[in-house]
């Protein structure tokens, strides 16, 4: 594959989370390394992931460390300007050592097309704008209002896709927003969505011991933070232990975030803390263990504008697993489990609970649950299905003639 008699050469900048750990980056770098792509990604510092700099299955991983994780309006504005600062510093280290033709920039934050935008009009550098988060949405999540700051949040997100050559969303939610509010054109934008990897998501034997000594488990994976919805799960929880006397159940939650502390806190106060095992952040193994000896999974994810069209990974992770869901009911989470999944009141803590309940006392109907989730994953949304579509978006970068979004190109696939 190449590009005026060279290999296409791409650099990857995301900010909220490190490489490899931030999975859909991670396939996405991988999938192009497989089809002749040079890849670099500049990117955080993390737990685990503390190297500058490191070269990992082929792919050149440059971090910068954040002196904080941000919670206020004052705290993102420093934390973004300090990620602006390190990103541009290293692009042009990128630049020098190996060069590159293309910038395929992460939101959030969406600020990375002045990076992008700088080296198209000074470089003549191709830019790629994947759309991971709805950000406008996201500021009214996280602070309940719609103000100057919401209104600048929408109009950096349409700078985004003005700047970009092609762009890609994960749903077509998102590409709705890209077209409607973003300006995007709509043949200049993919969806490519973050379907799962089976070679990482392995259905292993259940770790008894994880029950602590009770009949069931309810396992939830993701982040620790104010719209995930952990406190309203806590609730159900509560309302599943105390008022249903359902006190043999075991809630295991594994993630880490801002948020974690706070919740370890509820939990304790509610007086259901040895109902509740938080793992923190913890490698895939721990993870895969929780997630397999649970006999159903959760996603509490607040009903509001962001939750409803973006598309969550844990769904799909939970799916691959052959593990019935119990959600709140969201237009994208609906589309991605469907029949995997019930779907409690939005909201709703006490019907999270019955939902719970009911699944737990019903297993000829969580099995056929899980049977779907995983068929419909292997059939339909593994990341295989969705390499091709991120490989037509790179080809449209190059060719006017390049295949539209939905089309397939051949793909190289990664051994495994």
């Amino acid at each position: 594959m190449a590009f005026a008699g060279k290999k296409r050469r791409v650099l990857i900048l995301v900010e909220n989370l490190p490489s490899p750990f931030d999975r859909r980056v991670w396939q996405e770098a991988t999938t192009l390394h497989a089809n002749g792509y040079e890849v670099s990604i500049i990117c955080p510092t993390g737990k685990g992931y503390e190297g500058r700099y490191e070269l990992i299955d082929g792919i050149h991983i440059h971090r910068y460390r954040l002196p904080l994780e941000a919670e206020g309006a004052k705290g993102y504005l420093v934390e973004y300007s300090l990620a602006l600062f390190h990103t541009f510093r290293l692009a042009w280290k990128v630049q020098f050592a190996r060069g590159f033709d293309i910038i395929h920039a992460c939101n959030p934050p969406d600020l990375l097309f002045l990076i992008g935008g700088f080296f198209k009009l000074t470089m003549g550098k191709k830019f790629l704008f994947d759309h991971h988060d709805i950000n406008p949405e996201l500021y009214e999540a996280k602070f309940g209002r719609r103000d100057f700051f919401y209104k600048l949040m929408v109009l950096f997100e349409r700078w985004s896709f003005k700047t970009a050559d092609v762009s890609i969303a994960t749903n077509e939610s998102y590409k709705k927003i890209a077209v409607e509010r973003g300006g995007m054109d709509p043949d200049k934008c993919y969806v490519v969505r973050s379907g799962p990897k089976l070679d990482r998501l392995r259905v292993l034997p259940p770790v008894p011991a994880l029950k602590r000594g009770r009949a069931f488990l309810v396992g939830y994976v993701g982040v620790m933070g104010a719209q995930e919805g952990i406190d309203l799960l806590l609730q159900a929880a509560q309302h599943l232990i105390q008022t249903l006397g359902r006190t043999d159940v075991q809630f295991g939650l594994v993630g880490g975030g801002t948020s974690l502390e706070q919740m370890k806190q509820m939990a304790s106060d509610m007086g259901i803390a040895d109902y509740v095992t938080f793992t923190g952040r913890v490698p895939d193994q721990q993870l895969l263990e929780m997630l397999n000896t649970a006999d159903v999974c959760v996603n509490p994810d607040v009903a509001n504008d962001m939750n409803d069209k973006s598309t969550m990974n844990k769904i799909m992770e939970y799916m691959a697993l052959g593990k019935p869901i119990v959600q709140f009911d969201l237009v994208e989470g609906k589309v991605s489990a469907q029949q995997a999944s019930l779907y409690a009141l939005k909201n709703d803590p006490v019907d999270l609970a019955r939902k719970i309940a009911e699944l737990l006392d019903d297993p000829a109907r969580r099995a056929e649950m899980g049977a779907f989730g995983r068929h419909r994953v292997v059939n339909e949304l593994e990341w295989e299905y969705e390499a091709p579509k991120l490989l037509a978006a790179y080809e449209r970068l190059f060719s006017a003639d390049a295949p539209r979004p939905g089309a397939a190109p051949s793909i190289r696939k990664e051994s495994k």
